[in-house]
């Protein structure tokens, strides 16, 4: 630091920058200690990050996921993007803590819950779809901030999956989260024709929730990948038969949101499902304002960059590896 005579005393600088950022003592109190005002503090704790008196350092494993967001920002202009470093904050070495595809999951969930507790107001109408990782997401939520929003889901109940990742126990836990209201269509999702899924169309309480989708603004979603790994469970014989399978195939089908299937550009496959499925409408789904996706696993990379494609995804929530996988993948096409 160059002698001045109007300078601030160097020691007190450095005393002032440990009080504050050592002890983590408060302007107000340092400001007591020292003798000194408030603003005499701030000025203080300014010129010690000019001076280099005090310096931060972000560690690389950490500072690479805020490079991928700014990455895939520019790629495909987003609204947000929330990257889940994929290892511990709690590690010495912070490299550990998510060895597995299911820590993963948990890291990308908590990141979940706490951007929806941070964009959440009253008023909102939330879509909610079924899976684990929104189990995981909704489990994670902070029960103390209340939030008069209304929750709705967005498509029918799925028999073959597990009771507590279906969409109307997951709709009803988070409406109690955050005190809200919740809608839920009480009926199974896929029928087994047309004219019985336009018949359950019709009934009154199946009308309300149809109409309550006009209403949502704010969407929260995780996926299916069907390619190049069939992974989704809609894609097990539990819910479809080989035959419905092989026609999703036929049409190039990649993976799954809200219970619509998509291909490799976005776009719904157009099979008989369509219409037997009481789902929100693919379009409209679209219409949503902000369509939050949460997804983990790199072998998701070929559905997420075709959602992305399709505009399906506003906001995107995603472990570093799914970062990382989905720019490549990217990369290679457009050199294709």
């Amino acid at each position: 630091m160059p002698v001045d005579m109007y300078n601030q005393s160097v020691f007190l600088v450095l005393k002032a920058a440990y009080l504050y950022y050592i002890d983590n003592k408060s302007q107000n109190e340092i400001a007591d200690q020292l003798k000194v005002s408030v603003t005499t503090v701030s000025r203080l704790l300014k010129k010690a990050k000019e001076e280099k008196i005090v310096e931060f350092v972000i560690r690389d494993p950490y500072v690479e996921c805020i490079r991928l967001e700014k990455d895939l920002e520019e790629a495909f202009g987003l609204q947000d993007i929330v990257i889940a470093p994929g290892f511990s904050l709690d590690s010495e070495d912070g490299m550990s803590g998510a060895d597995d595809e299911e820590n993963v999951k948990k890291l990308v969930a908590l990141e979940g819950a706490r951007y929806l507790q941070r964009i959440i107001k009253e008023n909102d109408v939330l879509g909610i779809t079924w899976g684990s990782t929104m189990y995981h997401l909704i489990n994670y939520l902070n029960p103390a901030q209340k939030v008069d929003a209304t929750f709705v889901t967005l498509h029918g109940s799925i028999a073959c999956c597990e009771n507590e990742l279906d969409v109307r126990p997951l709709v009803s836990k988070i409406a109690r989260a955050f005190s809200g209201t919740n809608y839920s269509l009480m009926t199974e999702a896929l029928m087994s024709s047309k004219t019985t899924a336009d018949v359950i169309k019709k009934e009154k309480n199946i009308q309300k929730i149809y109409q309550k989708f006009d209403e949502i603004n704010i969407s929260i979603s995780g996926t299916g990948s069907l390619y190049p790994e069939m992974r989704s469970v809609l894609g097990k014989p539990e819910f479809m038969s080989a035959e419905e399978l092989a026609k999703l195939q036929e049409q190039n089908v990649v993976g799954d949101i809200a219970l619509h299937f998509f291909d490799r550009n976005g776009k719904e496959c157009q099979t008989d499902l369509v219409d037997r499925m009481i789902t929100i409408d693919f379009e409209k789904f679209k219409q949503i304002k902000t369509k939050i996706t949460i997804a983990s696993g790199k072998w998701k990379a070929h559905t997420i960059l075709s959602a992305l494609k399709g505009g399906l995804i506003d906001v995107l929530i995603i472990d570093y590896e799914l970062g990382m996988e989905i720019l490549q993948l990217k990369a290679l096409e457009e050199k294709v």
